[in-house]
């Protein structure tokens, strides 16, 4: 098959994309595990690449796994056309349209002219890989209350991209927040 290689699962390292049944799978976390009795086995976390389901799966030890060739390439988020995300290769200047459902829950973090790492397979879009946070500014939330410097308490804040996160009382609208992208965590000012 075109575009896949070979590997044992002894070989397996995290954000490796496999081909298991003609479905792609991404490796999120593995773990070589020796029973008392028997062979050693190979624990795995997997991250179905279309439909983000995450499972556990375990293989034999050096079981042998087709691994698909993911070209990953830093792009430039230009704007959203109705029928998806148009993406900028910054290295070719070819534009490519990503559906929404392909950049899932990336559109909260995505502001436009920003870079972010898309992966591909086949020349078919599988994933966006964003940074590991964001800056981006605060477009509505509550205001605060006299005395509310003190540590603890968190209300919800809207960015500009439209994602709602909990930031700190003392935040305000206007202000510019670094997130975390992974799990929309604030991560402090600008």
């Amino acid at each position: 098959m075109k575009g896949f290689d070979v590997a044992s699962t002894n070989d397996l390292k995290n954000g490796m994309v496999l081909d298991l049944d003609g479905q792609l799978w991404q490796v999120l976390w593995f773990q070589h595990h020796k029973p008392g009795k028997g062979n050693t086995v190979v624990r795995t976390k997997l991250k179905h690449v279309l439909s983000g389901k995450v499972v556990d799966r375990t293989f034999n030890s050096d079981t042998k796994v087709d691994t698909a060739t993911v070209d990953r390439r830093e792009m430039q988020y230009l704007y959203h056309d109705g029928a998806g995300y148009v993406f900028m290769d910054t290295a070719t200047y070819d534009q490519l349209t990503i559906p929404d459902d392909t950049v899932g829950d990336a559109k909260g973090y995505l502001l436009e002219n920003g870079t972010a790492t898309v992966a591909m397979h086949e020349g078919n879009p599988l994933y966006i890989d964003l940074p590991a946070s964001v800056e981006l500014e605060v477009t509505y939330t509550e205001p605060g209350l006299q005395g509310d410097r003190s540590t603890g308490g968190t209300k919800p804040a809207t960015l500009e991209t439209g994602v709602q996160i909990q930031v700190p009382l003392f935040i305000t609208t206007g202000e510019r927040v670094k997130v975390d992208t992974r799990d929309g965590s604030y991560l402090g000012r600008v």
